[in-house]
């Protein structure tokens, strides 16, 4: 395979005043000159190319070891796994009022027409809306209608839920 190389002259004409200036030195300038050049060579070599790389070399290591810190310490936890809830069982009238004693509320269930009515007076709302979601979250029996007023006092409410089994 022959590669040609084009000649450019502003090239040509460099090469050409730094022969003429080499020549025109002394034995004692082209080994000064040269000496400086192989140490400049090597300052470019040594602040330009290894230290860089060392750098480099020497983050990605510390980096590998943090990752490796990590993923020990990911194994070490294990799996994030939640206990498996368990689904109250019984007669919808005794969970919905076994779920209710548990929020801290006392309320009047009564059946009709293939729905469970639960009516609370004056009870603290967090309690009815942590009753609420107790019983979504811990049985198959589904909130149909709430209806809620204020209470006598701030944060009190008066509730009527009605509940599909």
């Amino acid at each position: 395979m022959i590669v040609l190389l084009k000649r450019n002259a502003r090239i040509e004409a460099a090469l050409g005043r730094f022969d003429s200036w080499w020549q025109g030195l002394s034995t004692r300038e082209r080994v000064l000159v040269g000496t400086l050049a192989a140490l400049l060579a090597g300052v470019v070599l040594v602040y330009g190319v290894v230290k860089p790389v060392q750098a480099a070399r020497a983050q990605a290591r510390a980096d590998i070891r943090q990752a490796e810190t990590l993923m020990a310490r990911v194994r070490a936890a294990g799996r994030l796994e939640s206990a498996p809830q368990t689904i109250a069982a019984g007669p919808p009238q005794a969970v919905i009022s076994s779920t209710a004693a548990t929020a801290g509320l006392q309320p009047v269930v009564a059946e009709a027409n293939g729905a469970i009515t639960a009516t609370l007076t004056d009870s603290p709302y967090p309690a009815v809306v942590t009753w609420l979601s107790s019983v979504a979250s811990t049985s198959t029996i589904g909130v149909r209608r709430v209806s809620m007023q204020r209470g006598a006092t701030s944060g009190r409410v008066n509730a009527s839920v009605e509940f599909q089994p």
